[in-house]
């Protein structure tokens, strides 16, 4: 297992970090990884039989060291190996094992990038994790840009308290495929019903680009009884910004069975070639994430994907009226 620097309640060990009577400060990280550039790697942790609830995440690292984080929550991890190759779409490290981050369905907990500031979840939200949940491991996956000389210890020092949580948080990726032509501003839409008997409190968005994104921006949609589309903006924010969670627009918003959540990604490509969405550096993505709680379960299917332009347009394949500029 990788290292994990366990913090006990209400005391100060040798790595000089004070944790509170309620909640208990842990570090993932990766041990001492020399990465070659633009590769994505893994490591895990197994959570304990006792059930735990996420409150906060701080990255510890910078936007020199790792181009993103993504902690995901998974019942088995990909590999039972300390460290793995886990870019699935970028070239193989020949010296790593190659498997996926999770071995069944992942559940994305958290993502950080650009020196984004660390994140505090509302009071009395948390994710559960570890116990009766399915959530029986932790893998933090660290997508370098670049290569390293020098060992790295990159990771996420994460705050969670075993006092269960009234409001249970989950992260809704929206997502897309694609391709950007190039010398064009092009726009890549994804839209999603939401079919789950669930409703969703979101407080917290984030987006994700490369170095083409200009504009993303997430949206809810409702469609009253003459089919005419209502939508309510969820967050909209330059991608070369911080990364970080921010608070969505309305704090009252809820998001049900039946309605629709979508994102835009507008990018510009001043190359003179193609740029497909994918895994590395060279590519293009485009990621919108909408973090919320609920009263009770929170969803089983937190992805919402579409193939993206010029495939998918939401006037044609969503059937959408009145969209935003």
């Amino acid at each position: 297992m990788p290292r994990l620097y366990h913090l006990s309640s209400c005391a100060i060990l040798l790595v000089a970090i004070v944790t509170y009577c309620d909640a208990t400060k842990s570090q993932i990280r990766m041990p001492g990884v020399v990465p070659e550039a633009d590769s994505y790697l893994c490591t895990s942790l197994e959570l304990s039989d006792q059930e735990n609830y996420l409150t906060g995440f701080k990255a510890l690292t910078t936007k020199g060291t790792a181009h993103h984080i993504l902690l995901f929550g998974c019942e088995e991890p990909g590999s039972e190996e300390l460290v793995w190759d886990c870019g699935e779409m970028n070239k193989p490290d020949d010296e790593l094992p190659r498997a996926p981050t999770c071995g069944s369905k992942p559940a994305i907990l958290y993502a950080w990038a650009l020196d984004a500031p660390p994140l505090e979840l509302p009071k009395d939200v948390g994710f559960q994790v570890g116990g009766l949940s399915n959530i029986r491991h932790l893998v933090m996956q660290v997508h370098y840009m670049h290569s390293k000389q020098e060992p790295d210890e990159t990771g996420l020092e994460i705050t969670h308290t075993e006092e269960p949580q009234p409001k249970l948080a989950a992260t809704m990726l929206l997502v897309t495929g694609g391709t950007l032509p190039k010398n064009k501003t092009e726009s890549f839409e994804t839209a999603c019903v939401i079919e789950e008997d669930v409703v969703m409190h979101p407080f917290a968005y984030r987006t994700h680009t490369h170095r083409h994104g200009k504009e993303v921006s997430g949206w809810l949609v409702k469609e009253d009884e003459k089919q005419e589309d209502h939508w309510e903006l969820i967050g909209k924010r330059d991608p070369q910004l911080p990364q970080m969670f921010v608070p969505v627009e309305d704090s009252s918003m809820t998001i049900q069975q039946g309605d629709m959540v979508t994102a835009r990604c507008v990018m510009n490509n001043n190359e003179n070639h193609d740029i497909s969405m994918g895994a590395t550096g060279e590519d293009e993505m485009c990621n919108f994430y909408i973090m919320y709680w609920t009263d009770g379960d929170v969803m089983h299917d937190n992805t919402c994907y579409s193939p993206g332009a010029p495939d998918y347009r939401w006037t044609r394949e969503a059937d959408l009226n009145h969209i935003p500029k």
